[in-house]
């Protein structure tokens, strides 16, 4: 049994030895062109690898450095660069044959550049096989040609039981523009990939300014003609999402914010759906608002279509409280700018809940006034770029109150000829008006306000972007129109009457009632208002 023991670790000492030994015996660089090869013709780009070295306990090849060309339409610096590439293969065929088949694949620490020029990405080409005659290669800065598409290609016969990105960096950007996203930590997890067929897949990243990404699924097969077209079934998830930096939404709106995003995407290769929640904490609307003051809830639906970087949201049911807006519509991501043409309507939403939505909208009340009860109902448009639109439509807001806002006693006169005391709070029983926001300020048209202390007040007007007001008013009180005017800021509105309309109106009354007989001097309506100048009308001598 002793000498058994002994002949089985001496068996066994033997093996080490051997397997120590090998890799001296076998200079893992003769297997470099093999492998450049090999890479090269699966990813129908130049791969250049460094020093290899031979890891037999790990029955693996390592390559100290390793490049990936790019597309020579886009450029001529390298699509991929990383650190190391570990090659799993097949021992035992290395060993004694010195053949090198590949089974599994390992970036660590890529720099990949991502880019997008026209209606093609720098890595649409990548696996292709392309069996039509060359075609000269466009300047970095041109467009791909149209012909490209045209060409017939096929995929090559490859595949590895795991292919694992560690720790990369990848940005993102679009030719011609200095905008540039950049994730990081990115790792990327597949199994059983092959270029024909579909394979399960895991990445996660960081997003740009701090979140993180989880997207899973499965993809593939890749399409030979344009790998950005390849299918996809996934589920996403995003924590702590900058909205401005996310790409998600194009910066030139001015929209800012910290999301939560649970979805899903699936594509054919021409058309992608995505759909889920988003949960938007500290959200900003327009360029100069300022964070929102309670979270927002969105459930959306959306079908891009990748060819022409475009598409529709058929839901967008945006949510505070118990408020509820519904968006819709469309959006063109082609150029340097998005474009967009969407539709907001939203009925009876309590004002409760939408009144912490005002900062993030740039509507600054005066100091310590709130919105409290009613609703509000809203039928907007908005058309054009995202850093020119242009919004239109009604907004009616009912039954509401602006407390620690005394109207009254900014409209002393017209308070005064309503007969009525104010209050600390102003109520108002409606609010209607047509609207017109764009970034030369938002113009009010058609304004009818009631309120029940005060009278109907009409008008028109404009808010500059600095918030600066200009509006022309009248009140219908006491069967008189009274006009005055609104200047000052949204924070600190300043009430002034126009006292030349004011005395024509009184004048036009007086003439009036001397013309009705014996009862003009009760009904003339300069009785009523001459005490609001210091002054008492005396009676005729």
């Amino acid at each position: 049994m002793k000498r058994a023991l002994k002949i089985g670790a001496i068996v066994i000492g033997l093996l080490i030895l051997i397997l120590i030994a090998i890799p001296f015996f076998i200079d893992a660089n003769v297997f470099r062109p093999t492998l450049e090869s090999q890479l090269t013709d699966a990813l129908g780009r130049q791969v250049k690898v460094g020093n290899l070295s031979l890891r037999l306990l790990a029955g693996s090849v390592s390559a100290d450095q390793i490049s990936i060309a790019d597309d020579p339409q886009f450029s001529k610096n390298p699509f991929v660069q990383a650190k190391s590439l570990k090659v799993g293969v097949e021992m035992m065929p290395l060993i004694f044959s010195k053949t090198l088949n590949v089974t599994e694949l390992t970036l660590d620490e890529p720099e990949i550049r991502l880019v997008q020029n026209g209606e093609r990405w720098n890595f649409s080409s990548l696996g292709g096989k392309n069996t039509s005659a060359p075609q000269k290669a466009a300047t970095p800065a041109s467009a791909p040609s149209s012909s490209s598409s045209a060409k017939t290609s096929s995929n090559p016969n490859l595949s590895v039981a795991k292919l694992d990105v560690n720790d990369g960096r990848v940005t993102v950007a679009k030719a011609n523009s200095d905008k540039e996203r950049v994730y990081d930590k990115v790792n990327v997890e597949v199994e059983y990939f092959a270029f024909d067929k579909s394979f399960p897949f895991q990445l996660t990243a960081n997003t740009p300014s701090g979140g993180t990404a989880k997207l899973s699924g499965n993809a593939g097969p890749i399409d030979a003609n344009d790998a950005a077209s390849t299918p996809l079934d996934a589920k996403i998830s995003v924590q702590k999402m900058n909205l401005a930096t996310s790409g998600f939404i194009d910066p030139a709106a001015g929209i800012a914010g910290i999301a939560e995003l649970d979805g899903t995407v699936t594509s054919d290769g021409h058309q992608a759906k995505a759909g889920g929640t988003l949960k938007a904490s500290n959200l900003v609307v327009v360029k100069k608002g300022s964070p929102a003051g309670r979270p927002v809830d969105v459930k959306f639906a959306a079908v891009h279509n990748l060819a022409n970087d475009a598409g529709n949201i058929t839901q967008g049911d945006i949510a505070m409280g118990k408020a509820v807006a519904h968006l819709t519509g469309s959006y063109n991501a082609h150029g340097k700018v998005t474009t967009v043409n969407l539709k907001l309507n939203g009925q009876n939403m309590s004002v409760d809940d939408l009144e912490a939505m005002l900062p993030a909208l740039g509507v600054v009340l005066p100091p310590k006034a709130t919105l409290k009860g009613g609703g509000l109902d809203v039928n907007l448009a908005s058309t054009g770029a995202v850093d020119q639109l242009v919004t239109t439509g009604t907004i009616k807001l009912h039954d509401t109150q602006l407390a620690n806002f005394n109207l009254g006693q900014q409209l002393a006169t017209v308070a005064a000829l309503a007969g009525k005391n104010t209050g600390n709070d102003t109520s108002i029983q409606n609010l209607s008006s047509d609207v017109k926001m764009s970034p030369a300020g938002t113009q009010a048209n058609n304004i009818n306000l009631t309120v029940p202390s005060i009278g109907v007040l009409t008008g028109a007007g404009t808010v500059s972007p600095a918030n600066a007001l200009a509006f022309k008013m009248k009140a219908d009180v006491s069967g008189m129109s009274v006009p005055f005017g609104v200047t000052g800021t949204t924070s600190a509105p300043k009430f002034t009457p126009d006292v030349k309309g004011i005395a024509t109106g009184f004048l036009e009354g007086a003439l009036a009632n001397q013309a009705k007989g014996a009862n003009a001097q009760q009904e003339n309506p300069i009785n009523s208002v001459m005490g609001l100048f210091g002054k008492k009308k005396q009676p005729p001598k």
